[in-house]
C-alpha cells in the first residue's frame, strides 16, 4: 500500500477515521469493515498508538448533561509578552477547570480560550475571580455561543 507524507497507508487512515469515530470498536469489528484479518489491525492500533498518531482514548461528555449549559470563546491580551510572562500565562491557565482550550494566537489578541460554565454567574466569577487573578492580563473579549453549528474531535485522515 502507498504512504502519504505522514507514513500512513490507506488502511492506517482508515483504522485512524473508525477509531475517530467509535473508540469503542473492537479488532474483530474493525477487521471486518476494512476486510483484514484481526492481527493486522491489532498490530497497526498499537504501531499507531506507540508512534504517537493515537494520543489517547477519552469519553466525550455532553455538557449541557452535566450542568455546563454556557460556552464562552474569550480572547486575552496580556501587557507584557516577554517568554516568561507568556510560559507564566500558559501554565496557569492549564490548571482552570473551566477552560476546554487554549490557543495562542496571532492577532490584536494573545490568547484565544474556549469556556464551559453553567451560566453568566459562573462566567462572571471565572473571570472576576480567576482569569483576572492572573499576573500580566490585559484585556479580555468574551464571545458568547448562541448555537453550536458543529461541534467535532474527528480529524480529517482520508
Amino acid at each position: 500500500m502507498e504512504k502519504n507524507s505522514e507514513g500512513l497507508d490507506a488502511s492506517d487512515r482508515a483504522i485512524l477515521q473508525l477509531l475517530q469515530e467509535d473508540a469503542f470498536l473492537t479488532t474483530k469489528e474493525m477487521a471486518a469493515r476494512l476486510n483484514l484479518t484481526t492481527t493486522p489491525v491489532f498490530e497497526r492500533v498499537k504501531r499507531l498508538e506507540r508512534e504517537g498518531y493515537i494520543a489517547r482514548y477519552t469519553a466525550l461528555l455532553d455538557r449541557r448533561k452535566i450542568g455546563l449549559s454556557m460556552l464562552v470563546f474569550c480572547d486575552v491580551a496580556l501587557k507584557e509578552h516577554n517568554r516568561d510572562f507568556l510560559l507564566r500565562f500558559e501554565e496557569s491557565v492549564v490548571g482552570l477547570p473551566e477552560v476546554m482550550e487554549c490557543h495562542h494566537i496571532t492577532g490584536e489578541y494573545d490568547y484565544m480560550l474556549k469556556v464551559a460554565v453553567r451560566d453568566m454567574d459562573g462566567y462572571q466569577h471565572f473571570i472576576k475571580e480567576k482569569l483576572a487573578a492572573l499576573e500580566n492580563i490585559g484585556r479580555v473579549q468574551s464571545h458568547f455561543v448562541m448555537t453550536e453549528v458543529k461541534n467535532s474531535t474527528v480529524l480529517p485522515v482520508g
